[in-house]
């Protein structure tokens, strides 16, 4: 089989791994989507039989859409990755599938929502759009929402309601139906972000693993992440969902991927 990679970096740890073991018995080939021949990506090689979606710009969603018309697999497909780029519908989308999902209220640019607003608790605040470097902060208080809106002031963004927690993020991730975990100190803690925990799998509250197997369900994603806080005693609280996160450090990922890989190139209908 060929495998293709849609990414500007085709060297990121899982993918390296992944490409590794699908290389002993498959072709493998990297497309970056800001290098690609903006009229005719594909007209000068084979298409593969499956693509991996590890971009999240419009130009690799634009790519991964045309795949898809011509019938080929592409993991995840351009309309989860780009539903998971818009908290505003992601929020909606978990809370219609009656998970538990922070309340999100979109509120516009800070600079016309700051000015005149009161709070009376902590909130959160993050860029309505995900990308790498955005927004996402607590506030607690008229005066911190003002210094925000300074520095950021254009910026859409949603508003979550703080909720007291242990000041860990629950790190999940899941390849296909396997999940994946870590505690990490969470970027709203005092301190500030800290390091990547080890956590295994049976050590989670019970059922949170099936949490996170639904909100793939949810979201018709094949690899993605979910940040869930403890609410207390064990309740979870879902504040992030992300489609085709790094899972660094995560042993087993990079075979699952492969096995995942494998497993939607043989589902194409021109294969069954």
């Amino acid at each position: 089989m060929r495998i293709g990679l849609i990414t500007p970096e085709p060297g990121h740890p899982l993918l390296a791994a992944t490409s590794a073991l699908l290389a002993k018995e498959h072709a493998v080939d990297a497309l970056d989507p800001a290098a690609a021949d903006a009229e005719a990506p594909f007209a000068d090689a084979p298409l593969a039989d499956v693509y991996l979606l590890k971009s999240r710009t419009r130009r690799a969603l634009d790519l991964a859409r045309d795949l898809e018309r011509r019938g080929i697999p592409v993991v995840n497909t351009a309309a989860a990755t780009a539903l998971c780029q818009d908290r505003t519908a992601m929020a909606e989308l978990a809370l219609r599938a009656g998970l538990p999902f922070a309340a999100t209220r979109s509120v516009g640019p800070l600079s016309a929502w700051a000015p005149g607003t009161a709070l009376s608790s902590p909130v959160v605040v993050k860029s309505r759009y995900s990308r790498r470097g955005d927004l996402v902060a607590r506030v607690d208080d008229a005066a911190e929402l003002r210094e925000l809106a300074a520095a950021w002031p254009q910026e859409p963004v949603v508003v979550q309601e703080f909720a007291p927690n242990s000041g860990w993020d629950h790190k999940l991730w899941a390849v296909g139906d396997q999940v994946f975990a870590a505690l990490r100190r969470s970027e709203l803690s005092p301190g500030g972000r800290g390091p990547t925990m080890p956590l295994a799998v049976d050590e989670l509250p019970t059922g949170w693993a099936d949490l996170v197997r639904a909100v793939g369900t949810a979201f018709a994603l094949d690899v993605y992440g979910v940040d869930i806080i403890d609410a207390g005693g064990g309740t979870p609280l879902i504040v992030d969902v992300n489609a085709f996160p790094g899972i660094r450090g995560q042993a087993g990922a990079p075979e699952a991927l492969a096995a995942l890989t494998l497993r939607r190139a043989a589902s194409r209908p021109d294969r069954a």
